[in-house]
């Protein structure tokens, strides 16, 4: 699996699987234990996780969520010392360990409370990508 194959629905939680477009929206499967099926709406907020940045204060302005996600892996692996429900000035400071760039005035505890879900959401269910792949060469 890929982060492009994997969507987040605002006002919803957790994760989601794209399965495939139908004509009245997105097929999704949910990323946890349920495999709960959903259609996303056009008038529903869908995001793909490859799409996803978080701000920081470097001159590009953003980082990818992917790049986030496998650093957070290589210094951390599946132990984080903080969870979706540690205090606000934890997951700050666990963000800041991470990503010493990233803008504290654009980026909410509440993003960072999302992000810890989904890393250990995406740890159990999709490991795959926070491997390394190798680069093809170009043709």
């Amino acid at each position: 699996m890929e982060l492009s194959e994997i969507a987040s629905i605002s006002g919803k939680g957790g994760l989601f699987k794209v399965l495939k477009p139908g004509k009245s929206g997105v097929l999704l499967e949910s990323l946890d234990a349920t495999k709960t099926r959903v259609v996303a709406s056009a008038t529903q907020r869908l995001s793909l996780l490859s799409e996803i940045s978080i701000y920081t204060t470097t001159k590009e302005g953003t980082v990818s969520l992917e790049e986030v996600l496998k650093k957070i892996y290589k210094d951390f692996n599946n132990d984080l010392g903080v969870d979706g429900d540690s205090e606000a000035n934890e997951l700050k400071s666990f963000l800041k360990s991470v990503l010493p760039e990233f803008d504290e005035n654009r980026v909410y505890v509440s993003d960072i409370k999302k992000l810890v879900k989904w890393y250990s959401l995406l740890l159990e269910v999709a490991p795959e990508i926070f491997e390394d792949k190798k680069e093809e060469p170009a043709k």
